[in-house]
């Protein structure tokens, strides 16, 4: 019998969130990789860089208290930065011909791609983030949706670049269940370390009480603004993701339809919780699964074309009107055994 006081058990009980949302999501994989069934693998891989998109924005957000309607602006720089990369030579001098020559005549390894298209979105995201994070509340939630709206334009006229409004086909096709949920890990797992770390305690203090975290000496600007660069790397990734899951990009697919139900799902998991940014989407996604499956019929019983939207749109009212902390309250998954006061000093010592 492991003693309460013990190091093993500590770090069990300061990791058990994590360890929780993990075990989680591999049961899930699992179990759906066993069915075979097809059409719910599309959803498992499609939810699990949902995940990825809204536990990356949870960073910020969650952490910060600023909305930000912009996020999905990084998803979109990642996806076709992955895509210059990736797709095969013909398609990039086909639908993409003013590409540098090296990015003409070379491709990368799909999980170097996919990084490296997260770093291009975190460099846009430190450019973009000194004008943005100097502003506060409503301003610099306007000021993330205005960002959106200009990468959006951009590369909806860029057709050398991005083939406009054209679709870019040719993608591999390599982002599997067990794919989407190692990054999916990956990214629960950093969210995690930032909002225990110093960074994140700092940001949230500025969340909290902007005036008294500046008078204690925290760097606002500063900490908004790492917070906004690291999740907006998670986000390039998760571009990345998207891409090589259907196999084909369309810049209309990062626009108001996923970040609304990208922030949908955030708001109702728990815009505070880490827990709360994997539940949402794990709830949102099997609703919506179950609508669109009843749109095309099951035993004779069909429901309007659309219902999926709709039944999204009633889920969130009803969270804002009956419980605006979300599903799980904005708290996190505790440790569910008996605790006592000795152990749970040294635990909050340690961390």
């Amino acid at each position: 019998m492991i003693e309460a006081n013990t190091p093993l058990l500590r770090k069990v009980r300061y990791f058990w969130p994590l360890i929780v949302l993990c075990l989680g999501l591999l049961i899930i994989v699992a179990i759906v990789d066993s069915t075979g069934d097809i059409i719910l693998a599309q959803t498992l891989v499609e939810g699990l860089v949902r995940i990825v998109i809204v536990v990356a924005i949870y960073m910020f957000v969650g952490n910060s208290g600023i909305i930000s309607f912009g996020h999905i602006g990084f998803v979109l720089i990642g996806a076709y930065a992955t895509a210059w990369q990736t797709c095969c030579p013909y398609t990039r001098e086909m639908f993409m011909p003013g590409l540098p020559t090296y990015l003409l005549n070379n491709s990368h390894h799909f999980v170097l791609a996919i990084f490296l298209g997260g770093v291009l979105a975190a460099v846009v995201a430190l450019i973009a983030g000194f004008a943005i994070m100097r502003l506060t509340g409503i301003a610099a939630s306007i000021g993330t949706f205005a960002f959106m709206m200009v990468f959006y334009s951009a590369y909806l006229r860029w057709s050398t670049w991005t083939s406009g409004a054209s679709s870019v086909i040719g993608l591999p096709t390599t982002t599997t269940p067990w794919v989407g949920y190692a990054y999916a890990v990956v990214t629960i797992t950093a969210a995690f370390l930032f909002t225990r770390s110093k960074w994140g305690l700092a940001l949230r203090s500025s969340r909290d009480d902007e005036v008294a975290a500046k008078a204690s000496g925290v760097n606002v600007f500063g900490q908004r603004l790492l917070a906004f660069v690291i999740s907006a790397f998670f986000c390039g990734m998760a571009g990345g993701l998207f891409g090589h899951f259907l196999g084909m990009l369309t810049v209309d697919s990062f626009y108001l339809g996923m970040t609304f139900i990208t922030l949908s799902m955030l708001v109702v998991g728990g815009m505070q919780s880490l827990a709360g940014a994997v539940i949402g989407v794990v709830v949102i996604s099997v609703v919506i699964d179950v609508l669109r499956r009843l749109e095309t019929g099951i035993g004779g019983f069909s429901i309007p074309s659309s219902s999926a939207e709709v039944g999204v749109g009633l889920i969130l009212l009803l969270i804002l009107i009956l419980r605006s902390s979300g599903i799980t309250g904005n708290a996190e998954i505790y440790w569910p055994f008996k605790r006592d006061v000795s152990s749970e000093g040294a635990l909050r010592r340690q961390s």
